[in-house]
């Protein structure tokens, strides 16, 4: 509603008007949505994005304010800039390189507008710098006799920063450091700042781990006291807790997981009953019985959130005594877990089910590639239970795709690594029927856990969901277009969205456009987020929907075993809605952090990947179109680059906005989004972080 009424004010800059009147251009003429409006508006009058003369509102006029705050964006390595201002109807103030003052990209600053402006944008000047986007950076180490200084690797960052010789603490040359302390004063001078950490020499492999860590504020240590408690916990387990456990260790249970996978979180187990159908167990690594709540591995695990995936190494939220080894569900070892037994017909109907803490002994550790090749040759360890778990999972999957459960499909990568940690070749990741059988039962077990708590009792237990809201009608409506261009249909106002995504990922399913509308239809998405309220989970097409099966990895995931046996036992939550929503976002907040962290890692190996093949030709894919060149990505290693359009010779070519295109003005050629390219690369440039490509004919 308030996007809506923002949206409604500025394209009436001039109106004057009453919230009923309002409520009628807006269609919220029923009461609650009339009184949410009247909230709504007050909440915008006191940020100052309108006014108000008695009962009509309209938009702020702040044209005599001469002094703004807001956020700057550098461009060009620091040519000239925007400021994006908080809370004004001014456009972003366009900032000559002569006015930017000692501003960074991304710093909170003040802004003095000038009277006289011309073009679209306010012109104005820096005054003062709020607060710093970079309280620290990671850099190399430029040593000579007289000066030091470090080159930092975040590209926005775009001045060397001067390092004086008792601030150097040690480092050599060519090491790649942290530096804090940062204060820069004067605009003809270099920043500087003071050593605070050293990682090796730059370009080695435990240097760019930690400076990944370090860009986005991932603690990559744990904390003593938190290492002091994971050394004390003991791997022993008491006759009396197995005494209040459901004891499986004579059943037939296995894991299976990746061929680098350290922790295993999860295991499965079948067995067919006497009435004919089938008792399915999807057992988790009860974590919560090992982190008590308020010691300082709860803490760090809070603080960290989940567990980040560089490649070629992890950053754990646990300490590896519990990840790898007490909470590992290892082969041959009697391990604690937190069971869903699911009792189901043959044709993957549900009949009941059980949640219970139990005891088990996993039979077996499985890769997927071996669970691959068992299913494939009809033979080998546990064939009959393996073959039976991939029957239930395809019905499983085939009843997700009737009730809207959308299947994308994005492609990921997989470097082989040498000793040193240098990248000798990257594949694209087959997705086969054994990763698809564990997803099916791990989206099963989280279903199920989520429906309990919202209806096991007369009084709803306070919970973490797994949610994603309904997709923005501007977002569809853009994606409708994108696709269209590239000669496919889709339907923004289709009564069941899913579906109509279901129809076109079908369609496409094995084309060359496959990746890249898999791709844009998630851009188009809400992002999935946990929450205390169910508002279900969208692209799933689940009502109820958590996530229960990650303990080692995830902390929502933790509580949620928390509140789950709390629930169980008839004891309170141990946690109010309140904690709750604050551990969502908190959580949620992470998540992105360390999908980003994770990005940068895949980024920056095939960048050092493709740096030794200079001249060398590719296919690519066009990606993206921007007014200045063309994205691609490449097909074997989805590797993304820039061809400038600087550097295509055969014609002066124009961006078509319009048409995802660009097209050259003398022959009429066209390049458009999706096309199928063969490009070479020309260019790589490790401490921009870019990848330039030109055509070929």
């Amino acid at each position: 509603m308030k996007k809506e009424i923002k949206a409604y004010f500025t394209k009436h800059p001039s109106t004057k008007i009453k919230p009923r009147e309002l409520a009628k251009k807006l269609n919220a003429r029923e009461e609650h949505l009339y009184e949410k409006m009247k909230v709504v508006l007050f909440g915008l009058y006191k940020e100052k994005f309108l006014d108000r003369e008695g009962k009509r509102y309209f938009l702020y006029s702040d044209n005599k304010q001469k002094n703004f705050t807001g956020i700057v964006q550098i461009i060009d390595e620091g040519k000239y800039g925007f400021v994006v201002l908080n809370n004004s109807n001014i456009k972003d103030v366009f900032v000559a390189e002569r006015n930017l003052g000692t501003a960074l990209n991304g710093d909170h600053v003040e802004v003095e507008l000038f009277d006289k402006h011309s073009g679209k944008n306010r012109e104005g000047r820096i005054v003062k710098v709020i607060e710093r986007k970079y309280k620290e950076v990671v850099g190399k180490l430029i040593k000579s006799n007289s000066t030091s200084f470090v080159i930092p690797d975040q590209p926005d960052f775009h001045r060397d920063i001067y390092i004086a010789k008792n601030n150097l603490k040690g480092a050599k040359n060519g090491d790649k450091v942290l530096v804090g302390d940062i204060v820069w004063n004067d605009r003809s001078t270099n920043p500087e700042g003071v050593i605070k950490d050293k990682f090796g020499k730059a370009g080695s492999y435990e240097a760019e781990l930690m400076n990944v860590a370090r860009e986005f504020n991932l603690n990559y240590k744990f904390p003593p006291k938190v290492i002091s408690q994971a050394n004390k916990t003991s791997a022993d387990i008491n006759q009396e807790e197995i005494k209040n456990r459901l004891d499986l260790r004579k059943k037939v249970l296995f894991t299976i997981d990746p061929e680098d996978a350290k922790d295993y979180d999860d295991a499965v187990s079948v067995e067919e009953l006497k009435n004919g159908n089938l008792s399915i167990g999807i057992h988790i690594a009860d974590v919560a019985h090992y982190v008590e709540e308020g010691s300082p591995i709860y803490k760090e695990a809070y603080k960290r959130a989940n567990s980040v995936y560089l490649v070629g190494s992890v950053i754990p939220m646990l300490p590896e005594k519990l990840s790898n080894n007490i909470c590992s569900l290892v082969p041959n070892e009697d391990r604690l877990t937190f069971s869903v037994i699911v009792e189901m017909t043959k044709r993957a109907k549900i009949v009941g089910y059980k949640i219970s803490k139990s005891i088990i002994n996993s039979k077996r550790r499985f890769t997927y590639n071996e669970v691959q090749e068992i299913l494939e040759n009809k033979s080998g360890d546990f064939f009959d239970e393996l073959n039976l778990l991939n029957q239930i999972a395809v019905k499983l999957r085939d009843k997700r795709m009737k009730v809207g459960s959308i299947n994308f499909h994005t492609p990921e990568v997989n470097f082989t690594l040498d000793d040193k940690g240098v990248p000798i070749d990257i594949r694209i990741k087959e997705v086969k029927d054994s990763h698809k059988l564990v997803e099916e039962f791990m989206l099963l077990a989280n279903q199920i856990v989520a429906k309990h708590m919202s209806g096991s009792k007369k009084v709803v237990s306070p919970m973490v969901y797994r949610v994603h809201d309904l997709p923005d009608e501007e977002k569809l409506k853009e994606f409708a277009s994108f696709v269209k261009s590239l000669g496919y249909s889709f339907n923004p106002g289709a009564a069941n969205n899913s579906k109509e995504f279901q129809r076109l990922l079908s369609e496409v399913e094995g084309k060359e456009d496959d990746a890249l509308i898999n791709e844009v239809a998630i851009r188009s998405m809400a992002k999935a987020v946990y929450s205390s309220d169910n508002i279900g989970h969208y692209g799933l097409g689940f009502k109820y929907y958590t996530h229960f099966t990650s303990p080692i990895r995830r902390f929502p995931d933790l509580i949620v075993h928390k509140l789950l046996f709390n629930n169980l036992s008839g004891n309170q939550p141990g946690y109010n809605k309140n904690q709750l929503e604050n551990m969502c976002e908190h959580c949620s907040a992470q998540e992105r952090n360390a999908i980003n962290a994770e990005r940068l890692s895949i980024k920056l190996k095939q960048i050092e990947y493709l740096k030794n093949k200079i001249d060398e030709e590719f296919t690519a894919v066009i990606s993206g179109i921007t007014n200045f060149g063309i994205f691609v990505e490449l097909r074997e290693t989805l590797s993304e680059g820039l061809i400038r359009l600087r550097d295509i010779k055969d014609d002066y070519y124009l961006f078509d906005e319009k048409q995802y295109a660009i097209v050259g003005s003398e022959t009429g050629k066209r390049y458009r989004l999706g096309d199928k390219i063969e490009v070479k690369l020309i260019r790589v440039d490790e401490s921009k972080r870019e990848i330039d490509f030109t055509l070929l004919n």
